[in-house]
This record gives C-alpha cells, sequence and structure tokens, in this order.
C-alpha cells in the first residue's frame, strides 16, 4: 500500500463537516493557514506529523487515532483500486 495525501485529505475533511467546521475554524484551531488546510484536504500538499498533531488536537482527538483512521481510509482505498 503507498502512501497518499488523498487519504490525508480525505480524512480530515470528512472529521471536519462531520464535527460541523468550517476550514477557517478547524485552520484556527490548529494555527494553521486556511489555505494550506485547504491543500492539505484536497491532496495538494503534505501535511507534516506536527500538523497532523495540531489538527488531532483541534479535533479533540490524539494524533495517534487521526493516524489510524489515514490508514483505515488509505487501506480501503487500495483494496477497492485492486477490484
Amino acid at each position: 500500500m503507498d502512501f497518499r495525501n488523498e487519504s490525508v485529505g480525505k480524512v480530515i475533511r470528512t472529521l471536519r463537516k462531520k464535527k460541523g467546521m468550517t476550514q477557517e475554524v478547524l485552520s484556527g484551531l490548529a494555527n494553521i493557514a486556511r489555505s494550506h488546510l485547504g491543500m492539505i484536504e484536497t491532496g495538494k500538499k503534505k501535511a507534516n506529523f506536527e500538523t497532523i498533531w495540531r489538527i488531532a488536537i483541534a479535533f479533540g482527538m490524539t494524533p495517534s487515532d487521526l493516524v489510524r483512521l489515514i490508514e483505515e481510509n488509505a487501506e480501503e482505498d487500495h483494496r477497492k483500486s485492486q477490484q
């Protein structure tokens, strides 16, 4: 299974919408630029671990839980692409 920026962005976007947050709110809580968050969500920019950490805390979860969700999503996308 390959690393895909799209999986990171998809999970973050899904969680953000599920929590009823705008990009402005999440980026403010995570102390990152809204444009940076937007590029992460679309897979155009890689999120380093510090950024993942900040986003996880802004969601009220641990970084390991966020990484686990990203990994599960990447595995699911990989399985779908193999079918």
